[in-house]
C-alpha cells in the first residue's frame, strides 16, 4: 500500500480562499493607513510652516496674513508692505503659495470658536473688524486693477495670531466610510495643535 500525497481539491480551495481573505484584509488595511498618513502629511506640513513663519514675522518685525482659498484648495502667505498692501513674500521659497492634492480639502472657522479672545488683534488700528486691512491710509492704486482678497489669518510682529481652525479633510465618494479629518487649531500664539480625528471631540 503507498500513501497518498498531495492536497486534495476541498483542501486547495480553502487555502487559496484563506489567501483571498488575509490579501483583501492587508489591502483595505493599507489603504486605510495610507489615505491617514496623506492626510496627516499634509496638515502636518501647514503647522511646521505656520509656526516657521510666525518666528519669522516676529524676527523680522512684519505683519503676515495667510490667505486661504477653500475652493481653489490654496493657502498663501502674504506680508504687509509699506504702502499696506498685502504682497507674497519674496525669496521666501517655504511661504510661496501652496495647493493640496487633488484628493484633499479643507475647511476654515475664524467665528464662534469657543476659546475665542475678542477684539485681540483689532485695537491696533491696523485691521478691521471685516478681517482686512483698515481702509486709513491704503493706497489701492489703479481701479482697474481688482487687488487680491485679504488673509484671513494674520500673524503679527509681537507673536499674535488670529484664533482659527482649519480641517484638513479626505473623503472617499466611493465607499462609505467616514472621513479622515485632521484639525489645526491655532489660538492666541504658536505653537499650533494638529489633533488627529481619534483625539476630535464631537
Amino acid at each position: 500500500m503507498r500513501k497518498q500525497t498531495g492536497f486534495t481539491l476541498i483542501e486547495i480551495l480553502l487555502v487559496m480562499a484563506l489567501i483571498g481573505i488575509t490579501v483583501s484584509v492587508i489591502t483595505f488595511t493599507a489603504l486605510g493607513t495610507n489615505n491617514y498618513d496623506k492626510v496627516e502629511e499634509q496638515a502636518k506640513r501647514f503647522q511646521v510652516v505656520f509656526d516657521m513663519a510666525s518666528d519669522f514675522a516676529l524676527l523680522n518685525q512684519v505683519q503676515l496674513g495667510i490667505r486661504i482659498d477653500e475652493e481653489e484648495s490654496t493657502y498663501t502667505y502674504v506680508a504687509l508692505d509699506e504702502e499696506d498692501q498685502w504682497v507674497e513674500i519674496p525669496n521666501q521659497n517655504l511661504f510661496a503659495s501652496y495647493q493640496l492634492p487633488e484628493y484633499l480639502r479643507f475647511e476654515l472657522e475664524l467665528e464662534n470658536l469657543p476659546w475665542e479672545q475678542e477684539d485681540q488683534l483689532f485695537d491696533r488700528g491696523i485691521f478691521d473688524e471685516g478681517l482686512s486691512v483698515s481702509e486709513d491710509g491704503v493706497n489701492i492704486g489703479n481701479e482697474e486693477e481688482e487687488p487680491p482678497p485679504p488673509p484671513q489669518i494674520f500673524l503679527l510682529s509681537s507673536g499674535e495670531i488670529t484664533p482659527f481652525e482649519l480641517r484638513f479633510i479626505y473623503e472617499d465618494d466611493f465607499s462609505d466610510e467616514l472621513p479622515i479629518t485632521f484639525l489645526i487649531q491655532g489660538k492666541d500664539t504658536t505653537p499650533i495643535e494638529r489633533i488627529a480625528p481619534e483625539d476630535q471631540t464631537l
